[in-house]
């Protein structure tokens, strides 16, 4: 009603800037071109839209949470006000107004909710810090291992492009496998460190060009143990999250869904899915990348070759989500 809105706008336009609405959708658009209010007075009885669709919008769309909603009526309907402090409004103001205490109750809350989106800004610049340290520490491990090995880096953001596409698509075609998408991120980070073990193989090993003795292959198949061994040194310098992903993988990338990989001979589901994909990212990445020992294959028979079970057992839902993204012109990129 004008005459409660007249009345709430003196007695607060010396300490807030007042927008006034004559109906919901108007209070709706708003909302929407001042993100920064204080507070909402919402009448529950107005033209257009009442104030409990108004609620259910802000609910819906979880803006909500930004400022608090004062609910103004003569209502006594139980029922009604309790859905209304549901849908997330902070309190009932009662017509007729009590003036000074209205002014106490809307000036504390307001002062809290302002508190608290301080706080969470705070609290999210720490995890972006935070994040972004995990990130580095992550990369300058992989960047010795692949100084070592004779690469330039880009085969850990190769198989960080990959992995992140390869479990995007494994989520979205077999929803047993659901994760969100940060852990996905993490993952992908945690594939950066797949071969960190490889700082312990000895260079006449890792920089060889010809073919492995077999003695020389079991010292290199260490390094996936060797780096669940250094990671072990580090678990509370990462995120949690972060080192438990990159401590499977480093251990597990080289586990092939019929158990004939290593260093556990894992086989089926005992293989985690992000291992799986990290092994896939790995051995495509292998195979169609120059070596020392070996020039790059090309594309289409790289996927051949893995599809054919040329370079070990993977599982076919890992495949299937590799085809979708590699074999059918999806496209990975590396992102900091």
């Amino acid at each position: 009603m004008k005459l409660n809105r007249t009345i709430l706008s003196r007695v607060f336009c010396d300490t807030y800037k007042i927008l006034e609405a004559e109906n919901g959708q108007q209070a709706l658009e708003l909302i929407q071109h001042h993100p920064t209010i204080s507070a909402i007075f919402l009448d529950l009885i107005m033209p257009v839209m009442d104030g409990l669709s108004v609620l259910r919008e802000l609910n819906q769309s979880g803006i909500i949470h930004s400022f608090p909603v004062f609910i103004i009526t003569a209502s006594d309907n139980e029922k009604i006000l309790m859905e209304a402090y549901n849908l997330g409004a902070v309190d009932i103001i009662s017509k007729p107004f009590m003036i000074p205490f209205l002014k106490y109750r809307v000036n504390n809350t307001v002062e809290l909710y302002q508190y608290q989106n301080d706080l969470q800004s705070i609290i999210n610049e720490q995890v972006q810090k935070i994040k972004h340290i995990n990130q580095q520490m992550v990369e300058t491990l992989a960047a010795i291992i692949e100084f070592r090995n004779g690469e330039t880096g880009d085969h850990v953001k190769r198989i960080y492009g990959l992995t992140s596409v390869i479990m995007k698509k494994v989520v979205q075609m077999f929803p047993e496998y659901y994760l969100p998408d940060v852990e996905i991120e993490k993952i992908a980070q945690a594939s950066i460190l797949h071969d960190v073990g490889k700082i312990v193989v000895p260079d006449y090993i890792l920089n060889k060009p010809e073919k492995l003795t077999p003695e020389e292959y079991e010292i290199m198949k260490l390094h996936t143990v060797k780096g669940c061994e250094l990671l072990s040194q580090i678990p509370d310098v990462i995120d949690k999250d972060l080192y438990d992903y990159s401590y499977d993988i480093c251990r597990h990338h080289h586990e092939r869904y019929d158990g004939k990989g290593y260093p556990d001979g894992l086989a089926g589901n005992d293989i985690t899915i992000w291992s799986q994909a990290v092994a896939v990212a790995d051995v495509y990445d292998a195979l169609t990348a120059e070596r020392v020992y070996k020039a790059a294959i090309p594309h289409e028979t790289a996927v051949k070759m893995i599809f054919d079970g040329e370079c070990g057992a993977f599982n076919p839902k890992i495949l299937q989500a590799f085809g979708e993204t590699i074999l059918y012109g999806g496209t990975y990129e590396y992102k900091k």
